[in-house]
């Protein structure tokens, strides 16, 4: 069985300061699952681990694409996986370090590629999302395939609904089911999760003041520079969290303090889907955590429980 060590949870709860502490301690290398951070250009927006911390803990898939490059999940997974496979035969357990719950799950249990997409089926199913509403495709996933729609952290999940509906439609067998066959296929690793749980108000503050640090850190500048650069409709497709708000304000359609206060709710609903998903993996340790409290303690914890799981 391969292992690997996974610190996730939602924005701003202080991911990057408790992988680096485990990592130093077990002498192991990190690898980002955050989907933001692989590109090049947007380290400040994306809270990309800085130069010194990469410094102290050498990091892999962070900051290594331009904005306009696209990195799969499934992709991910392949790179990922032949990277921690090449630190386990060094004796050295991998540590993932990031939020996006899509490429945990990739590396945890690889993605079923399925068949091609099919593009006349995905525009009547959203055809009939805008007309019903997600929740008659949702009920039909229900009926068709409950495994999966119980899987699903929201109803109104419809880019999951429709491509398990389409896959379902093409081939007459339920997404769940060639899920768990590619999964049976595929190398089998021992993941073991853990997430910092903080209270939700003390994690919105977090989140405030860690927007205000960007914003101190030269966001704006960094966002012009992606402008001057040409990744203007990139910076549109990534979705990154407060780059929409930074080029409005570059445009002077918003005020730094709308832009910033914009940008603080977007990190915070943002947080609040994480939590969700991440809740909902009954493999995720929760650390409580209270202001003031030293990484150094909490990664004392973690370790412990990474050890009793071992034992």
């Amino acid at each position: 069985m391969k292992r690997a060590i996974a610190v996730v949870g939602p924005t701003g709860s202080g991911k990057t300061s408790l992988a680096l502490e485990l990592a130093e301690r077990l002498q192991t290398e990190i690898l980002s699952a955050d989907s933001m951070q692989f590109y090049r250009g947007m380290e400040i927006g994306c809270a990309t681990p800085t130069a010194e911390e990469q410094k102290r803990v050498r990091h892999h898939f962070v900051s290594f694409l331009n904005p306009d490059e696209d990195m799969a999940a499934g992709k991910y997974e392949g790179l990922a996986r032949q990277k921690a496979c090449e630190l386990l035969e060094q004796g050295a357990v991998p540590i993932l370090c990031g939020g996006s719950g899509l490429y945990v799950n990739a590396f945890k249990e690889g993605l079923f590629p399925g068949p091609a997409r099919d593009q006349q089926i995905r525009d009547r199913l959203r055809a009939r999302a805008r007309e019903e509403g997600t929740g008659g495709l949702y009920a039909q996933l229900q009926e068709c395939d409950p495994d999966y729609a119980a899987r699903l952290t929201s109803p109104n999940d419809l880019v999951r609904i429709v491509r398990a509906l389409e896959v379902f439609e093409l081939t007459g067998r339920p997404f769940s089911q060639w899920h768990e066959e590619h999964r049976q296929q595929t190398d089998s690793w021992e993941v073991f999760q853990v997430a910092l749980d903080w209270d939700r108000a003390v994690l919105y503050e977090r989140i405030n003041e860690r927007v205000q640090q960007m914003m101190d850190a030269g966001w704006l500048a960094e966002t012009q520079a992606l402008l001057d650069n040409g990744y203007e409709a990139d910076i549109y497709r990534l979705k990154a969290l407060g780059y929409r708000e930074m080029v409005a304000c570059l445009r002077g359609e918003q005020s730094i303090e709308e832009a910033t206060e914009a940008t603080r709710q977007h990190h915070r609903r943002y947080a609040k889907k994480q939590l969700t998903w991440f809740r909902a993996d009954d493999g995720v340790h929760w650390l409580p955590c209270v202001p003031g409290e030293k990484i150094e303690v909490l990664a004392d914890r973690a370790l412990k429980l990474i050890a009793g799981d071992r034992g």
